[in-house]
């Protein structure tokens, strides 16, 4: 499982930061980039030795700052029924495609049967 796919089903979830310095975050994830800088909401700061609390309404965290993302359970639920989803549309639609085929049985093949080179093109007669 990829953890951007697994982020971007966490929008909207709470979720727990940990930062490489130490500082935790709880909150609830807003958005997020493919360099996993986040935009969080109502989140509670805890200091590095765990003995301060701030309140924050908004907060942005780099991505390269971040040392652990915790996410709930019922989030990998929602990505496996995801990719379950989009497994049986792309079954649905090779079902469909193998039917039959819009393209012709020449596969690059001139009006005599064989191979196109520059002789069969207008401009080189």
């Amino acid at each position: 499982m990829l953890p951007l796919s697994l982020l971007k089903s966490a929008t909207g979830c709470p979720i727990l930061i940990e930062l490489k310095n130490g500082e935790t975050y709880n909150a609830k994830l807003h958005s997020m980039d493919l360099w996993m800088n986040m935009s969080l909401t109502d989140a509670v700061r805890t200091s590095r030795d765990g003995n301060d609390f701030w309140h924050v309404p908004q907060l942005y965290i780099r991505g390269n700052t971040i040392k652990y993302i915790r996410v709930p359970e019922l989030v990998l639920g929602i990505v496996e029924e995801e990719r379950a989803a989009r497994q049986q549309r792309r079954a649905d639609r090779s079902n469909r495609s193998s039917g039959g085929s819009r393209r012709s049985a020449g596969g690059g093949r001139n009006r005599h049967g064989g191979r196109r080179d520059r002789r069969d093109h207008p401009q080189w007669q």
